[in-house]
């Protein structure tokens, strides 16, 4: 390989590293400020930072002498609250394909580039076929397979979980008086109940069930079968029992007709999750069910696009040279613009898709992608985070890579 070709193999691999990174990282971050969110005990107002596989708490622990947290305030769940004020959806309604598929869209970029790095034709398109046939396995079983929530990072499972919260604050109390009534009932020794959080609909439906030989609590990490305490360790089982439990609550509620058996696929999962998120404030069935419908049909297109891009692309590395070759460089360096504009988009949606049932009744408004707007008393704030700036780190490492190539195909020429 000449001079240009290895340092060209470099920046490529460094820029692999960077994507790998890119998707743990935080891309950008909003906040609200208000003057009933003081600075004192808001720093940095109601803040959330967005990633590629969800959206996470961006406040902070106050540690003052005059104020005194026990637990970091969950700000999604809070702007979720101000915002559902004025007719606009959750957070979770927003960019919710791109968040499932994710990581198999990084991989799919992964894969490109070490394409691209390959100067052999057939070397090229054995290692392009292997990464593929690899990706399109493990989105496959994500997406179809049982139990194939498993197949997703933590942090997506997570975001989920957050999500659903809620119920933490709202109906806290009344679980804890049935869960009084839960203990009261089972015989001293029959089960042991850790930490419960749950609603009040699943706990009637548990003391209903006590008559049953199996008794069943779980909670956070905690998992109990005929008095047999099971601690589950790995945050992310956890977290996927969790959204089961809610998942069964929720159908009990149904019909027997109507009722879901868990599968805990991906596409079980973004179904029901997606007609949850739309309904936790707007209880409207007859306009959030063709929603979800909707968005499920989206992910299975998107599904078998991806395969479909999988395929066109392994049939175009056979060949070095042409426009279709240099897509597989030129399509992960275009990251930074493709990220602007599904945030942009998503932005767009909510400002312009705001339910009737809102509290105030506002026009339909672009928020702020970039800098600092105004809505109501609230001034809002939308900025990019250091992930982003990975994102910019990765494209210009990969456009240097990419005119490196370009001199030396000339040369071969």
């Amino acid at each position: 390989m000449s001079k240009r070709v290895i340092i060209s193999n470099l920046l490529i691999l460094v820029s692999l590293v960077l994507l790998v990174a890119i998707y743990f990282a935080p891309i950008w971050w909003v906040s609200l400020t208000a003057p009933n969110y003081p600075p004192e005990s808001f720093p940095d107002g109601v803040r959330i930072h967005f990633h590629m596989n969800g959206v996470f708490n961006g406040c902070k622990k106050v540690e003052k002498k005059e104020i005194e947290e026990e637990e970091v305030l969950d700000c999604v769940h809070e702007m979720d609250t101000i915002n559902h004020y004025v007719g606009m959806y959750p957070i979770a309604a927003g960019g919710v394909v791109e968040k499932a598929f994710s990581p198999f869209l990084l991989s799919l970029l992964g894969v490109m580039l070490l394409g691209f790095a390959c100067t052999k034709e057939k070397i090229r398109v054995i290692i392009m076929s292997v990464g593929f046939g690899i990706t399109a396995i493990w989105m496959y079983l994500y997406w179809y397979g049982e139990d194939g929530l498993k197949y997703q990072p933590a942090g997506y499972i997570q975001a989920l979980v957050t999500s659903l919260g809620q119920e933490k604050g709202e109906s806290r109390s009344q679980a804890e008086g049935m869960l009084k009534k839960l203990k009261e009932a089972v015989p001293e020794g029959a089960v042991s109940v850790e930490e419960f959080k749950s609603s009040e609909d699943e706990i009637t439906r548990k003391l209903a069930e006590l008559g049953g030989e199996l008794v069943t609590e779980k909670g956070l990490g905690v998992q109990v079968e005929k008095g047999e305490k099971k601690e589950i360790e790995d945050p992310k089982l956890a977290n996927i029992e969790l959204l089961k439990g809610a998942f069964e609550a929720d159908q009990a509620k149904k019909p027997p007709s109507e009722r879901e058996k868990w599968t805990g696929s991906g596409e079980q999962m973004l179904r029901w999750h997606y007609e949850k998120s739309l309904g936790r404030y707007f209880n409207n069935p007859a306009e959030i069910k063709p929603m979800a419908k909707k968005m499920t049909l989206a992910a299975n297109i998107v599904f078998w696009g991806i395969l479909a891009a999988m395929v066109f692309l392994v049939w175009a590395a056979r060949k070095t040279g042409g426009l279709i070759y240099w897509l597989l460089i030129l399509v992960p360096m275009a990251l930074p613009i493709f990220f602007i504009i599904e945030y942009s988009a998503w932005l767009w949606w909510y400002g312009h898709s705001l339910n009737a049932m809102g509290a105030f009744t506002v026009k339909p408004f672009m928020p702020t992608v970039f800098g600092q707007g105004k809505v109501a008393q609230f001034t809002t704030h939308s900025y990019p985070y250091w992930g982003f700036g990975l994102m910019l780190l990765m494209s210009a490492l990969l456009a240097v890579a990419a005119l490196l190539r370009r001199k030396e195909l000339k040369e071969k020429e």
